[in-house]
């Protein structure tokens, strides 16, 4: 992720190919540290938090962590579906919580080793798993490897907020998103990262404010 002395090279980067993005930082508070240890504890917790709201997934990993302890991959394999199930996991996030520490526990995932990879290759491997797709191999490039050009195209907050910032009729898609993304290449991860403050501080602060 970029950081340090690269971020003021990286912003005036994405706001010299993209001028929409420097109308976009007087708006938006500082941007947070999101960045996670990586390993399978946090993999995991990103897997919860897939389309549920955050408190939702708030409480779920609460119970979850504090049932599954130590929260290891070789623990979740002695927990079935129904006992993932009954700590409020759905039926699909219990499979794909068991899925993701039965290939780690097998060899057929290297998590500890990812750091070592190419963001393709990061990608690819992770998404071989059952229930990761690319959404959540993404997100844990971001949070937890530090990626620094890793371009969510298919995450709705960012396709809102690129939607707003750049006017357009509707909402970008994935495709769409790709290709707006492509200019900002070396550095999308920080333009994500841009987006989706602009997303929470104007996008949903609009929404607030209309009552909508």
């Amino acid at each position: 992720m970029t950081s340090g002395g690269n971020i003021n090279d990286a912003l005036a980067f994405i706001t010299a190919q993209d001028p929409d993005f420097a109308r976009a930082l007087p708006l938006i508070k500082p941007l947070p540290d999101r960045g996670r240890p990586a390993g399978f504890e946090h993999l995991s917790k990103i897997i919860v938090e897939q389309q549920v709201s955050l408190a939702s997934a708030e409480a779920i990993w609460k119970r979850l962590s504090e049932a599954v302890a130590p929260f290891t991959p070789e623990m979740m394999v002695t927990f079935d579906e129904a006992g993932l199930r009954s700590l409020g996991l759905s039926r699909q996030k219990a499979r794909y919580c068991r899925a993701l520490a039965i290939d780690i526990v097998e060899g057929r995932l290297l998590l500890d080793r990812l750091h070592e990879e190419e963001d393709a290759a990061v990608l690819e491997q992770l998404t071989q798993v059952k229930g990761i797709g690319r959404w959540t191999a993404e997100i844990y490039m971001i949070s937890c490897l530090g990626r620094a050009d890793v371009w969510p195209a298919g995450d709705i907050a960012l396709q809102n907020a690129l939607g707003h910032l750049k006017n357009l009729p509707q909402r970008p898609d994935a495709k769409a998103m790709d290709l707006l993304g492509e200019p900002l290449r070396p550095h999308r991860t920080l333009a994500a990262r841009i987006l989706w403050r602009y997303y929470a501080d104007v996008v949903q602060a609009a929404t607030r404010k209309s009552g909508k």
